[in-house]
């Protein structure tokens, strides 16, 4: 079983910034892709930014050159680091990781999720 937890959400100002955190434990062999989704309520959830195991990266165009997605390997750790920060960037964000847990035998997961809220 893999566990992720989650850290960094909060208040924050417009045009501030936040980074938050994810770390994957447990029965881990190897992991593919690590990435942020965000979801308001009565919408869909949708992806904010993914990492794949060589680095590649993917953003949505709503917050392109804004973020940055970055991980540890050896910390099986997934960082988004945010700035410029908009109000309408006020979500809940969750992590999820895809990988396996012995050759061939793969997992996701997903976080609890951590409050992201931009305000003045």
């Amino acid at each position: 079983q893999v566990q992720l937890v989650e850290s960094g959400g909060g208040l924050v100002q417009p045009g501030g910034s936040l980074r938050l955190s994810c770390a994957a434990s447990g029965s881990i062999f190897s992991i593919y892709t690590m990435g942020w989704y965000r979801q308001a309520p009565g919408k869909q959830r949708e992806l904010v930014a993914a990492i794949t195991s060589d680095g590649s990266t993917n953003y949505a165009d709503s917050v392109k050159g804004r973020f940055t997605i970055s991980r540890d390997n050896a910390k099986n750790t997934v960082y988004l680091q945010m700035n410029s920060l908009k109000p309408e960037d006020t979500d809940v964000y969750s992590c999820n990781v895809v990988g396996t847990i012995v050759p061939g035998t793969t997992f996701t997961s997903w976080g609890q999720g951590t409050q992201v809220t931009v305000s003045s």
